[in-house]
């Protein structure tokens, strides 16, 4: 059975955010709709086959059972793939336009591809790239 396939997958990732209103509030001005079972306690994202939750981060860190004392860079970025330069391009200022921070400026990068990074409310990190060597269909979703 495809459930019993260990690690497969990866079907949800969960942000720690300070202040959960303010971060439902900028993911939804991106475009995103809060799903079912989404209250004020958590946010469930719905995107493609994969769930982003949004959930406090002293929260989080409790129920990990380790301590809420990281700053900075965790080593995690998340990434949306586009079709064009021109598609990152207009993703970019809808995300600076909803209220994310420019963390680098779309440009071409030494990969071969056209990517920047900005910053959501709570410093998560988020790329938008176009990689011409992957396929990206109508519903943003990559195969390589």
């Amino acid at each position: 059975m495809a459930q019993d396939r260990h690690f497969s997958t990866v079907s949800m990732l969960t942000l720690g955010v300070a202040d959960l209103g303010r971060a439902r509030s900028f993911y939804e001005a991106l475009g995103f709709e809060a799903g079912p079972g989404s209250n004020e306690h958590i946010v469930f994202l719905q995107i493609g086959a994969l769930v982003l939750a949004l959930y406090p981060r002293t929260l989080l860190a409790e129920d990990a059972a380790v301590a809420d004392d990281g700053h900075g860079f965790d080593g995690l970025t998340l990434a949306h793939n586009y079709s064009s330069e021109e598609a990152v391009d207009a993703a970019m200022a809808h995300a600076l336009a909803a209220g994310a921070t420019l963390k680098k400026k779309p440009q071409k990068v030494f990969w071969g591809g056209y990517s920047g990074y900005f910053a959501d409310p709570d410093g998560h990190l988020w790329e938008v790239a176009h990689n011409p060597f992957v396929k990206v269909d109508d519903h943003g979703i990559v195969t390589l």
